[in-house]
């Protein structure tokens, strides 16, 4: 330990002060608290103080960096003359700035919170014990250790927060019960073998959701929310970040952005041309035709093409470590590969083509002349259709064998 001297601008002279920091290299503490900060003077002294008594309160060896993304109105004097530790982050964002925190704290755990005095660091004992005990991601939840009044705006509370989890917890099977709780801690090996990468408010998504595919263990500890202590108005947009959200949650799934929902749409494009290919169907005085019938037709295309992007997504999410390993799509891809899809996509083009074929030997039949459309049709529409799905899946196992490269 040492003491250096920062200068401290006090009214218009400057006062020297001296603030004891570690600067000892070999130092590892047990526990590292990262504060992400952009100008949050206002509130920045009673996190340090809060998380430093806790520290204190509870024996931990800890230490305690604030990520600096930039800001201008002094906190980094602040956590200077408090005895923590600045970590200067150039890259803007709330990722960016944990990230850039995470990466240079030396304890075997980290728990993060905002800077802005919402949440309460006087309580770290009960992150440290699950952490200890062996849990890999501690979320606080703040819906079961209570929302103070006008802590968090109603349409976060009600609508936004618990719309967010939801589909997070759907799509992932996720056991969190608050995806964005600002306070939670981690062990920094686990969280670090994520390579998390989103850079703004998303971050805190993308930590549960790949702990939750990388099968990390996670429980949650009550904690509570109190109204921030800021003279200006939060970074935080609610539509513009929870927009951000919902996208990242929607691409981190393909299964449910592409997978699911094309094959519903190729089966009732498949249940409606079984329907009508005999022949036209009354319903309710409502007559269906050859045009209900080319709808079915291009929901069977769409349908598919959403169902391909679902593999090509989950292939390159893999290749490019954003997705874990998934052992059925190996399983999968050992029946199904170049090979198969060209034999299935000529066999489509050759019907197809046979389809047409016989759509033109009827016009023949008839020497050119005009054609019943309803009659004609229930002949091309099945043709074409063939022909173009015989088309994707001959160009897709391609595309699919060049993605594969990589991840042989």
């Amino acid at each position: 330990m040492s003491t250096v001297r920062i200068e401290v601008e006090s009214g218009s002279g400057l006062e020297k002060a001296a603030a004891p920091i570690s600067t000892d290299e070999e130092f590892a503490p047990e526990l590292s608290v990262v504060m992400p900060c952009l100008n949050e003077a206002d509130t920045l002294a009673a996190c340090i103080g809060k998380a430093q008594q806790s520290l204190r309160e509870h024996q931990i060896a800890g230490e305690i960096i604030v990520a600096d993304n930039g800001s201008t109105d002094g906190s980094q004097t602040i956590v200077a003359c408090l005895g923590a530790r600045v970590v200067h982050v150039e890259a803007k964002g709330y990722g960016n700035a944990l990230m850039g925190g995470i990466a240079a704290a030396r304890g075997k755990y980290i728990i993060m919170g905002d800077a802005d005095d919402s949440y309460d660091f006087t309580n770290l004992g009960p992150f440290v014990e699950k952490l200890r005990a062996g849990y890999d991601l501690v979320m606080g939840n703040r819906f079961k250790g209570g929302i103070k009044p006008k802590a968090m705006p109603p349409l976060h509370k009600y609508l936004g927060n618990p719309a967010l989890t939801g589909i997070g917890r759907l799509l992932f099977r996720s056991p969190c019960g608050d995806f964005h709780c600002g306070l939670r801690g981690f062990s920094k090996a686990a969280i670090t073998r994520l390579d998390l990468r989103t850079t703004g408010m998303e971050f805190a998504s993308e930590m549960v959701v790949k702990a939750t595919l990388y099968k990390l263990r996670i429980t949650e500890v009550p904690t509570t929310l109190s109204p921030d202590g800021r003279s200006r108005p939060p970074h935080l947009r609610s539509w513009r970040d929870g927009w951000r959200h919902l996208r990242f949650l929607l691409l981190y799934s393909p299964r449910w952005l592409f997978l699911y929902p094309g094959a519903l749409l190729m089966l009732l494009g498949l249940i409606t041309g079984l329907w009508l290919l005999p022949g036209s169907r009354v319903v309710g005085g409502v007559t269906f035709n050859v045009h209900t019938l080319l709808y079915g037709a291009v929901a069977i295309v769409i349908g598919f093409q959403a169902v391909v992007f679902a593999v090509f997504t989950k292939i390159f999410a893999i290749s490019e470590g954003l997705l874990p390993d998934d052992p059925r799509l190996n399983k999968v891809f050992r029946f199904i590969n170049l090979e198969a899809g060209l034999i299935v996509g000529t066999a489509l083009l050759v019907a197809g083509l046979a389809g047409s074929v016989y759509a033109l030997s009827s016009w023949s039949a008839r020497s050119f002349g005009p054609l019943d459309p309803s009659e004609t049709l229930r002949m091309i529409i099945p043709a074409i259709t063939s022909l173009t799905l015989g088309c994707q899946i001959v160009l897709s196992s391609f595309f699919l064998s060049i993605l594969g490269l990589r991840r042989r």
